[in-house]
């Protein structure tokens, strides 16, 4: 007996995406070769462009509630992320296509994650530990281990930017400017502790130049004159400029300058206007006060040979008029009562003095 069949059923797919749009959604014009490609692109736009306004709608709630514009703007691009990515899940599901159609093997799968998703994750996880630490903020000042100083631009969980005093962008990836040492002029207290080391020579008026350098920091504008200790951590420093006697060297004193600058953005500056300031008062000061430099004294003794040394009225060679003859009669004589050598060496040396 035969068994009948029904009509031959048709089911329309897409073209190897892997399943059949969801019924419903998209009308049978709309099928024709890659449409779906088409369909998700489209879904994706709407949503970048949705995610817009949900971060303007959420902008001054997320704000208030993180005073810190790093973590608020990090919450901002999460959320704006996620609509986007949920518009694409969307856009999938309506061409039917299904994270079960994707087969990978466990071996392909840890390979991609190994290499390529190794350095993103743990930039993204050094960067939530650096919105947590909080060691820098946008807009402050930081000066890194290498010596490059500037303002944080910008902190995500991938990397930091930063606007360089040399009018350029630095981009460093948190995992990388977590491992650094990390200066912050502008945490929380914007007054930074300057010094200036000063070397006057033992015959100067020390007390004189002490008060003198002190007065050169006062003098500035940008400097701190005085007043309220300032306190870091449990000790507290003087807020005016004070100078110390760091060290009896070898030259002359040492004198260390300590002062204040109300802003730590124009340092150079700042050292720059206290040492011309000091130059000028020392200049016009009728205290005794010599800057000390390195010299030496030569010591001749028993074992250093014989030297002639004329002083006198006579015109010696001093290197700008014609050199004398050693056989000249105005030429001294040795102690012995010998002559000189002709040809204007020195005799050689018995021992004596």
């Amino acid at each position: 007996m035969l068994r009948g069949t029904g009509p031959p059923q048709t089911t329309t797919s897409g073209s190897g995406v892997g399943g059949s749009p969801a019924p419903g959604l998209v009308p049978d014009w709309i099928l024709f070769p890659g449409w779906e490609l088409i369909t998700v692109l489209v879904v994706v736009l709407a949503g970048a462009y949705l995610s817009k306004y949900v971060v303007r709608l959420l902008g001054r709630p997320v704000a208030r509630r993180f005073p810190r514009q790093s973590v608020a703007q990090t919450v901002l691009r999460l959320v704006q992320f996620g609509v986007v990515a949920f518009a694409g899940l969307l856009g999938a599901r309506i061409v039917g296509f299904e994270l079960g159609n994707v087969v990978l093997s466990v071996t392909v799968f840890s390979a991609v994650l190994g290499i390529v998703l190794a350095p993103i994750v743990g930039s993204v996880v050094n960067g939530i530990f650096l919105l947590a630490d909080q060691p820098y903020e946008i807009g402050d000042m930081i000066e890194l281990d290498d010596g490059t100083r500037g303002f944080v631009d910008d902190v995500n969980i991938r990397y930091t930017k930063i606007f360089t005093l040399e009018n350029t962008f630095l981009v460093i990836p948190n995992g990388s400017i977590r491992e650094r040492d990390v200066t912050n002029y502008s945490a929380e207290d914007e007054r930074t502790r300057l010094s200036l080391n000063v070397l006057v020579t033992y015959e100067s008026d020390v007390a004189a130049a002490r008060s003198i350098i002190e007065r050169a920091a006062a003098d500035v504008d940008v400097v701190i004159e005085g007043g309220p200790d300032i306190r870091i951590g449990s000790a507290r420093y003087p807020a005016g400029p004070t100078c110390y006697i760091e060290s009896y060297a070898d030259h002359g004193v040492l004198l260390d300058l300590r002062y204040w600058a109300k802003k730590p953005y124009k340092i150079g500056s700042v050292q720059s206007a206290v040492q011309v300031r000091l130059g000028e008062l020392l200049a016009s000061a009728d205290a005794d006060i010599e800057f000390a430099y390195p010299h030496q004294h030569l010591v001749f003794d028993d074992t250093s040979g014989r030297a002639r040394v004329s002083v006198g009225a006579d015109d010696s060679w001093s290197g700008g008029g014609p050199r004398r003859s050693p056989s000249d009669e105005s030429f001294p004589a040795s102690p012995d009562g010998s002559s000189p050598p002709s040809d204007g060496s020195s005799p050689p040396s018995d021992g004596s003095s």
